[in-house]
């Protein structure tokens, strides 16, 4: 068994079969996970595990070259918002049904179990060299 990290055993096998230009979105429980996509469902019970929590934990395993979130986040979700600025400075916004739009592209999706709007992001993969 590991003994730090990621120890979802499902999550850590979608995150190295991972590569450079691939997107993985994390969301939150109202989120429509659209088919095609590998889902991890790390939702227990509303708001377990939190977005924040996940979000930290995928950041300390990937590298993040783009990210994307909703526009309305910011109004709606002030707290996800500005956790998100904090940690990728390199994040843009869309309206929510672009973001919607582009999940299926997502190459893995991981559900939290955050019940707030908008705490939802995709995260673009990129190399550690």
């Amino acid at each position: 068994m590991k003994r730090s990290g990621i120890l979802n055993s499902r999550l850590a096998g979608a995150l190295a079969a991972l590569g450079h230009g691939d997107t993985v979105l994390v969301c939150d429980v109202g989120m429509p996970v659209p088919p095609g996509p590998r889902v991890v469902d790390l939702a227990f019970r509303a708001g377990v595990p939190s977005f924040a929590e996940v979000l930290d934990g995928l950041l300390e395993e990937l590298v993040v070259e783009a990210a994307t979130a909703a526009e309305e986040m910011g109004a709606a979700n002030p707290e996800a918002a500005a956790l998100l600025a904090a940690r990728l400075p390199q994040l843009c916004h869309v309206p929510h049904e672009e973001l919607k739009r582009r999940t299926p592209g997502a190459r893995l999706v991981v559900r939290t179990g955050e019940a707030r709007p908008y705490a939802n992001v995709l995260l673009r993969c990129g190399v550690f060299f």
